[in-house]
């Protein structure tokens, strides 16, 4: 029987501190569960790649098992994002979490047989896609549990806890295929998955007031302000996750023979960690400023590990890659607290400040996100395709740095044109009220 809570007010300090901290946080913490085994499941091949020495494929057909999990995860990001709104949060993290038990079990059969086919690889990779759906559809969830004010932390939280299911892949995935062989990659995260959509079912909840009509909210997608954030998300969240899946086997096209299965995941996690302290400096200190500066920071990172790549060092390389990480971390916090502002500042400035323009603005907020971080996603599939590409046409991953350092420039541009410098009202209505 599926548990519907009725009577949902998280704006209301005295509701708050009564009772919806504490049924927000619950489900924050199994959110955040199930989540992080999506982010491990999608993230499996950015190891499973680099140990596929015996079946001899070239650097290019590595990069595309890593890259399309990246593709078709972005991909459903857009229906995962209406799974809550439709079926209720805790029944949609229930079944997503399930789904995952496809690509793991699939990944464990076909590596174990030698003379699995190159396209069942990629069949496989890209129903690793599952997990990448499954951020949309939390993050979309979360975002009615929480109040306006505290949402930056708590989408901080949440995306953080999932994020770092990247950093438990590339720590504990070496460990285990060298232990018990490659077929475990699979096969050990399948009880992880059960326990995980268990737990779901019987401690989160189902709100009825995040209800919505899926074509008012496809609505969004008409709205300049999403598109811009999505543009913008490619550029941080893009970042973390292509970066995150295409470091090992960079570095193993780079620096043969370097250690770098052992520290692999050392940037996700900082990335991870970071996050929310940039939703907390965001909820401080404005989104669109923390997020200018950020992509700033992200351009002097690409020159930095670019001439690292040439220097010989895989410690030096290794070292300037965590500032990429480190600064994707911070970005992804700040963008994530621009979404919910800027479209409950609307709502309020369209409708008032009633519990109805709020609760309408959420709903605008909870669609946005799941476009704007399908459309971010695309960024893991872009880079790793960036790498595959430059190393099949020049043997060298500097034609792709050269790419990212110029997106990162027009990313600071359009945060700069949309969001920091000073327009008058009637300039630019459609961003009057978001500024953030």
């Amino acid at each position: 029987m599926a548990r519907w809570i009725a009577e949902w007010h998280p704006d209301d300090p005295a509701f708050w501190e009564s009772s919806g901290k504490r049924v927000a946080r619950r489900n924050l913490i199994f959110s955040i569960v199930a989540e992080h085994l999506g982010f491990t499941v999608w993230t499996l091949w950015s190891i499973v790649a680099t140990k596929l020495g015996s079946y001899e494929f070239t650097t290019d057909q590595l990069f595309w098992l890593v890259a399309l999990p990246n593709l078709i995860g972005s991909v459903l990001r857009v229906p995962y994002t209406f799974g809550p709104a439709r079926f209720g949060g805790r029944n949609f993290t229930v079944v997503s979490a399930l789904l995952l038990l496809i690509p793991a079990v699939l990944l464990g059969v076909a590596v174990g047989n030698p003379g699995t086919p190159y396209w069942l690889f990629l069949v496989i990779a890209a129903l690793a896609g599952f997990g990448g759906g499954n951020f949309a559809s939390s993050m979309a969830n979360i975002t009615y549990f929480y109040p306006r004010g505290r949402q930056g932390v708590a989408l901080g939280l949440n995306a953080a806890g999932g994020n770092i299911g990247v950093s438990s892949v590339q720590l504990v995935m070496p460990l285990v295929i060298g232990s018990l062989g490659l077929a475990a990659a699979g096969w050990f995260w399948v009880p992880f998955v059960i326990v995980a959509a268990i737990c779901a079912w019987f401690f989160m909840d189902n709100l009825t007031s995040a209800k919505a009509d899926p074509r008012e909210q496809l609505a969004v997608a008409g709205k300049a302000q999403t598109w811009i954030m999505s543009f913008l998300y490619i550029g941080t969240f893009g970042s973390f996750i292509g970066y995150s899946t295409a470091f090992p086997l960079l570095s193993a096209s780079l620096f043969p023979g370097a250690p770098f299965a052992a520290v692999a995941f050392a940037g996700p996690l900082i990335g991870s960690l970071i996050r929310p302290v940039g939703g907390w400096l965001a909820d401080r200190l404005g989104g669109a400023p923390v997020t200018l500066w950020n992509f700033a920071a992200m351009g002097g990172g690409v020159l930095l590990v670019w001439a690292a790549s040439t220097s010989g060092n895989f410690w030096l390389f290794f070292l300037a890659f965590q500032v990429l990480f480190l600064t994707s971390g911070i970005g992804n916090g700040s963008t994530y607290r621009m979404i919910p502002a800027i479209f409950q500042a609307k709502a309020v400035a369209e409708r008032g400040e009633g519990e109805e323009a709020l609760l309408y603005g959420k709903r605008q907020a909870s669609a946005a996100i799941g476009i704007i971080s399908a459309v971010g996603a695309l960024g893991g599939f872009l880079i790793n395709r960036a790498f595959g590409m430059a190393f099949a046409a020049a043997g060298t991953p500097a034609p792709a740095f050269l790419a990212f350092g110029v997106f990162y420039v027009s990313c600071f541009a359009l945060t700069w044109w949309c969001y920091t410098r000073k327009v008058g009202v009637n300039m630019v209505a459609s961003l009057a009220h978001a500024r953030v």
